[in-house]
């Protein structure tokens, strides 16, 4: 059985390659059903989560993902995210990989959220906030910048010394990145926010989107959890990856719909609508736009099936 390494996924998912991937996916459609989402107790003061999630092509392939969350790993510097993702010949059940299921699960999460701002980010769009210093962070980043003309990035942390860290490493990619002490001051300047945190309360407000802008919601994956408030909800037209899935656990989304703020039709459409060209993305240059990333089995599918077929293996027939 073939294994695949962190370093082999980033060596064969190229973002440019990958987004254009997960627009394919999201037109032909795997089945995928709706992940498990199981709560463990942990001995810390927050639960942890095991998420199951499959997804196949028939007379092609079986992908499952097995992740576990747990936010209490920040404090020992552990990920808090640890995945595997098994892939298997849906023929006979065979199975042919091991793939590292965070560097999976970072990378098509990335390419999801650059997918969205290939619909809804502003076409000349420059400087890009992220919100946000965890592993996710510096994928986001590389991953926009496949998609839009960035040219300044910013990046929040709560720990300034982990935004710097964050900073850093993007510099040596060749971003001209650097560090923000003031959230609000960053935020008002940037064309592309993406969020991507544990955070339980609203980091980014309404007030300070200027027009044009695309707010990228990759954090708070559980509906008590939210990175956005009422006035940003309010004021964007609304997408998400997946309709069913976000009103199930995307809190950005479900608190303002139960508190009446907004109706569950003010959701303008979910990635496979932009990619039929069911809905046609951004409609004006001062429109904002919120894009709702939950995850979902299509988008491990199609990144393990494009690290397959640009390692050399045999497609399936």
């Amino acid at each position: 059985m073939r294994r695949f390494s962190a370093d082999d996924i980033h060596a064969h998912a190229p973002y440019g390659a990958l987004v254009d991937a997960l627009n394919g996916a999201f037109q032909t459609v795997p089945v995928a059903p709706e992940r498990h989402h199981h709560t463990i107790k942990t001995a810390g003061a927050a639960d942890a989560t095991l998420l199951l999630m499959p997804a196949w092509k028939e007379n092609a392939f079986i992908g499952v993902k097995s992740a576990t969350i747990h936010p209490g790993n920040a404090a020992t510097g552990k990920p808090a995210v640890h995945a595997l993702y098994l892939w298997l010949d849906a023929r006979d059940g065979t199975p042919l990989a091991l793939f590292d299921g965070a560097a999976l699960t970072a990378r098509r999460t990335a390419a999801a959220s650059a997918l969205a701002a290939r619909y809804l980010a502003r076409e000349g769009a420059s400087v890009h906030l992220m919100v946000g210093a965890g592993a996710l962070a510096p994928h986001l980043m590389r991953a926009h910048a496949s998609q839009r003309p960035l040219k300044t990035f910013h990046v929040w942390a709560r720990r300034k010394d982990e935004a710097e860290r964050v900073a850093a490493a993007a510099r040596s990619d060749g971003l001209n990145a650097q560090a923000a002490g003031d959230l609000e001051a960053a935020a008002r300047q940037a064309d592309i926010v993406s969020c991507a945190t544990l955070s339980e309360e609203p980091l980014i407000f309404g007030a300070w989107l200027k027009p044009g802008a695309h707010l990228d919601l990759v954090g708070a994956f559980k509906p008590t959890m939210r990175e956005s408030d009422d006035v940003a909800v309010k004021r964007a037209s609304l997408f998400c990856d997946s309709t069913s899935g976000v009103l199930k656990e995307g809190g950005d989304i479900l608190t303002p719909l139960r508190a009446g703020v907004i109706a569950e039709s003010d959701i303008a459409g979910d990635l496979r609508d932009l990619a039929t060209g069911a809905h046609p993305g951004r409609r004006d240059p001062d429109e904002i736009t919120l894009y709702k990333s939950v995850g979902g089995a299509l988008q491990d599918y199609a990144a393990a099936d494009l690290v397959w077929r640009r390692a050399g293996q045999a497609p399936a027939p």
